[in-house]
């Protein structure tokens, strides 16, 4: 049976006040997790992130928290703070946390859809680990497999397939990315984004860095592959395929 998270905001009090009497904490003054711990199911999802960021760096006690935060949150459809939480436990060096995840979120904290489950696991795997440049290459061959074997002989969709993208699995894509990306990319965002600047796609361009001036973004070196990158950045899509086809996706009933 696990602890309920009271206890281990104690343990990290204790832990806490042992590491300000010893003094082996380093130069960087150990968060104040107790604190933490007592407002982040209650916080925004902007603080909730810094607070995951935060308990990232207080060790076992931190990781405690964000696995019973994760529990209780199971039923509740993760977002980007789920996802930020699991990044985080993901690469503790903590053989519990590592059975803790293979027993509750074996393929991560987004649930899958049945159709082309391999390839969707894949893709939260590369997602989880913030390989955002192979992501992006699985996604655009993933909604090619999902379109058509016309669509994955030629390795790029055409505007008139667009349409027959079944929604639950865009729905999937598009969450898979916004999870693991801190909410910053996905083509959701980017439809924000697009509606939020009358779809003016010269206004788009640059917003989401996918053109400087006159002169666009060369694929693959110049785009940005980490979180660095403008809102909206990232999956690429059909970017080197005009607009016809970006249109299409971004007015796919998955938004309605």
């Amino acid at each position: 049976m696990n602890r309920p998270l009271m206890s281990y905001v104690k343990t990290a009090t204790v832990t806490h006040y042992m590491t300000d009497k010893i003094g082996f904490a380093g130069s960087q003054a150990t968060p104040d997790i107790a604190s933490i711990a007592s407002k982040l199911s209650s916080a925004s999802e902007k603080t909730q992130l810094l607070y995951v960021r935060e308990l990232s760096g207080a060790g076992e006690p931190g990781w405690n928290i964000l696995k019973e935060f994760l529990l209780g949150r199971r039923e509740e459809g993760a977002n980007a703070v789920d996802g930020k939480a699991y990044q985080v436990l993901l690469k503790a060096k903590s053989e519990a946390i590592a059975v803790f995840l293979a027993t509750y979120f074996p393929n991560g904290v987004v649930p899958l859809p049945s159709v082309q489950a391999e390839d969707f696991a894949k893709l939260q795997k590369l997602l989880a680990a913030l390989d955002f440049q192979a992501a992006d290459q699985l996604t655009r061959e993933l909604m090619c497999s999902l379109a058509g074997l016309a669509a994955v002989q030629r390795k790029w969709l055409y505007f008139t397939e667009v349409d027959g993208l079944p929604i639950e699995e865009l729905q999937a894509i598009d969450k898979l990315w916004m999870v693991y990306s801190e909410g910053k990319f996905g083509f959701s965002i980017q439809r924000a984004i697009w509606l939020g600047l009358g779809k003016n796609w010269d206004k788009m361009w640059p917003k989401i860095g996918w053109k400087n001036d006159k002169n666009w973004t060369r694929y693959p070196g110049q785009f940005t592959w980490d979180l660095t990158a403008p809102r909206g950045h990232l999956p690429l899509s059909n970017q080197l395929r005009g607009v016809r086809t970006m249109e299409k996706l971004l007015s796919h009933p998955a938004w309605d």
